[in-house]
């Protein structure tokens, strides 16, 4: 049976930690002195009440979280988190509908960075603010933040909370503690933020863009202060400084903290995830660069960098960009829809399918071919030397099946909507992958997704949700078995 009254106790705590990231917006309002600041003001107050209210409703709670707790939970507290965190831009105006605002918002905790602003540049300071605030927090999970920071509010159910939130089929621990784990990927996280900010900073951003552009680009999340994105500056140096960024992003970050700290950087190059994520993004990159030269008559180096960019920005599912694809031949929206389905590492701030999930694929078909020659033999599947169990192969399989009905059913239903193919295809990868830009020529990557049917954006809402939580832990809650009590 569901634990309600402790999942009304932990979102309440999580309400309170929503509220002071509004009220951080609330400051940055009061030191601009626009217009937003009364939108932010009231946001706060209420979404406190809220959470002090679900707290005293659960007061009594334990704090014997179950499996079913967890997953309701996550669902829960993503759903929750979009509902107040749209508030300010309805109470300012700066979006007219619930449906846009909400869209808007689970965009920016997915990380997805998919917008229906068509002009951001107008918005107040701390609006933007909120926007880049929301995929920062999103992009390693907002209950495994909490972890962090207050691991006694799950207690034991912190394991349970991690493999509902967590990306990746195989989840690495670098401590016993999982508290301990999620303080240090969090160290990591802002670390690397803050390196960001400071190496924007140098090559000639303002402060308040370099955070913004650090804190979006980190999270691999797109969201832009500027309409036309890392383009705006016209600045090889930033726009090699966001690859940087966004490639490291796209690490596994127990795989940093091994690297930095434990000084194993040689491991990276043996790890089988790592090498099919440089191998990706080197052949990917050289293969678009030759085609930007010979039909788009780029030179070399503008090749070279724009090609990189769209690769890094897509393979880590930032949606970033310093050129607009749309243009580009239709075969690099391929290599690029390839790059957007497939994403970065497992333990990461990218969404996509995670390039562990592409090796134990590879590794699976490359046993049948050889059992077919040998039928007797036993090979199993082994990632980085360790044995990948069964289960884990079943759970594979599962996965790559539902990632795929879904992005086939949601394209279909677009097309039935009046979309156009091209266009339904990568609205649906985009965001079930946790991407951003489509590739179509309706919704290329410097246009928004507002002219989309309200009815399409909260499927989109709907995919960019189970994109992020990778689909099981969100539609387990849609099955008969999870409310059936045992």
């Amino acid at each position: 049976m569901v634990n309600y009254p402790l999942i009304y106790k932990i979102i309440g705590s999580l309400l309170l930690l929503l509220g002071s990231l509004l009220t951080c917006c609330t400051c940055i309002s009061f030191y601009y002195m626009e217009d937003d600041m009364m939108a932010f003001l009231l946001s706060t107050l209420f979404t406190f009440s809220c959470g002090f209210i679900l707290k005293f409703i659960g007061r009594n709670a334990n704090n014997n979280l179950g499996r079913r707790d967890a997953y309701l939970l996550v669902t829960l507290t993503w759903t929750v988190f979009s509902l107040f965190g749209m508030i300010p831009f309805l109470i300012g105006g700066y979006i007219d509908n619930v449906t846009d605002a909400f869209f808007e918002t689970m965009s920016g905790f997915s990380t997805t960075g998919a917008t229906i602003i068509d002009d951001v540049e107008w918005m107040p300071h701390a609006i933007l603010f909120w926007r880049t605030q929301t995929q920062w927090i999103g992009a390693l999970g907002i209950v495994f933040f909490t972890i962090a920071i207050l691991p006694s509010m799950v207690g034991s159910g912190s394991v349970k909370i991690f493999a509902a939130e967590a990306t990746g089929p195989i989840r690495s621990k670098m401590h016993p503690r999982l508290s301990t784990t999620a303080k240090w990927i969090w160290s990591i996280y802002s670390a690397l933020t803050i390196a960001c900010v400071l190496s924007f900073y140098i090559a000639g951003m303002d402060v308040f863009d370099s955070i913004n552009y650090a804190m979006t680009t980190t999270a691999t999340g797109g969201f832009s202060p500027h309409n036309d994105s890392a383009a705006f500056f016209r600045s090889p140096t930033i726009e090699y400084i966001a690859i940087l960024f966004q490639f490291l992003a796209g690490i596994n970050f127990t795989m940093l903290y091994f690297a930095v700290f434990r000084l194993k950087v040689a491991n990276l190059f043996k790890n089988s995830e790592f090498k099919l994520y440089i191998f990706l993004i080197t052949v990917s990159t050289i293969w678009i660069m030759y085609l930007l030269m010979s039909h788009n008559g780029y030179g070399i180096e503008r090749a070279f960098r724009s090609s990189l960019f769209q690769v890094v920005s897509f393979m880590t599912t930032t949606g970033l960009f310093n050129d607009d694809a749309a243009l580009w031949p239709h075969i690099t929206w391929v290599i690029l829809g390839c790059l957007m389905f497939l994403g970065a590492c497992a333990g990461s701030t990218t969404g996509g399918f995670k390039c562990i999930r592409g090796v134990m694929i590879m590794k699976v078909l490359r046993n049948e071919f050889h059992k077919l020659l040998h039928p007797n033999a036993v090979l199993p599947v082994k990632i980085n030397g360790q044995p990948v169990s069964q289960q884990k192969l079943n759970s594979l399989l599962a996965f790559f099946a539902i990632f795929t009905l879904m992005v086939l059913l949601s394209a279909t239903i677009m097309i039935v909507a009046g979309i156009d193919n091209t266009n339904a295809i990568t609205i649906a990868l985009s965001c079930i992958s946790n991407v951003g830009p489509s590739l179509g020529t309706q919704i290329g990557p410097e246009m928004s997704w507002s002219q989309l049917p309200d009815f399409i954006k909260w499927v989109c809402s709907f995919l960019m949700l189970v994109g992020r939580l990778e689909i099981m832990s969100v539609l387990v809650l849609f099955t008969r078995g999870f409310w059936r009590d045992n």
